[in-house]
């Protein structure tokens, strides 16, 4: 079958693609992709989106055709660098600016982060407004001085302190408190002396710990004044380290076959 008309034939999702359970406006739609439904090889089988980890760039830019026929939408994908930096989406946006979160009002893009370990969040507000990504890993939702990835997103969302409460969030895969393990410097960016924070920091022999990567960013985001939080509730089905057969894992993979691929997950308006 030539590779277009494979196209045409998949505006299905894929059984293993997680449809966000959360009560957002029916206009709201969102994907997060797994590894599988694409055509890359191993080691980055099948399902790969990113261009930056070695995989062959006809295989990623189908995979890439393959996701936006079966949204029927545009996805921006980001260059992302663990960073704060925050983007609008406009008809204009290229693929490739350089940031870790985006968030649109137009109905012509799909606001898209790329993660395989770091927490994807999505956002929305309850009349349907805007959508927004962030592309959280512990280095971003740290920040610098308190400040993180998601303090940065939500400060140029179209939204006053006031109407917080109409913000909700859903959180996707990304490695889990089974599979984080990190040093003292992780803790020590996080640690505010609350027992909230240590609670998420499960000591471990020779000083080093199982951290909560979505567990830090719920409390983040409540600290926002956002508490309609969804999807990852840092359990072990959750966890990409340890779910090997659906998601592409970093840490997991990079290891043992020097590389891995990229999931991405999406949100998007309808008109």
């Amino acid at each position: 079958m030539a590779w277009g008309a494979m196209i045409l034939k998949m505006h299905a999702f894929p059984p293993s693609w997680i449809q966000p359970d959360w009560p957002a406006p029916k206009n709201v739609r969102a994907i997060m992709t797994t590894r599988e439904g694409g055509v890359s090889l191993t080691p980055w089988d099948s399902m790969n989106l990113g261009d930056h980890v070695g995989d062959l760039p006809e295989k990623v830019q189908l995979n890439r055709a393959l996701l936006q026929d079966r949204m029927q939408k545009q996805a921006v994908f980001l260059q992302q660098v663990h960073g704060l930096e925050v983007v609008s989406l406009t008809l204009d946006t290229a693929h490739g600016v350089q940031a870790d979160a985006c968030w649109t009002t137009s109905s012509e893009r799909a606001c898209t982060v790329m993660v395989a370990d770091c927490l994807p969040v999505l956002l929305c507000d309850a009349s349907g407004r805007w959508v927004a990504a962030a592309h959280a890993g512990w280095r971003g939702l740290a920040g610098v001085q308190g400040r993180g990835i998601l303090e940065a997103l939500v400060s140029r969302l179209p939204l006053s302190e006031d109407n917080l409460s109409s913000v909700m969030a859903w959180l996707g895969p990304c490695i889990g408190p089974q599979a984080f393990e990190v040093g003292q410097e992780v803790r020590a960016a996080f640690d505010d002396g609350s027992p909230e924070v240590s609670a998420l920091f499960a000591p471990l022999p020779g000083g080093k710990f199982l951290a909560d990567l979505a567990g830090l960013a719920r409390r983040q985001l409540r600290s926002l004044g956002i508490h309609q939080v969804y999807g990852n509730d840092s359990q072990l089905p959750w966890c990409t380290a340890s779910q090997s057969a659906l998601f592409f894992s970093h840490r997991r993979d990079s290891r043992v076959l020097g590389q891995t691929g990229r999931m991405a997950a999406c949100i998007w308006l309808e008109a």
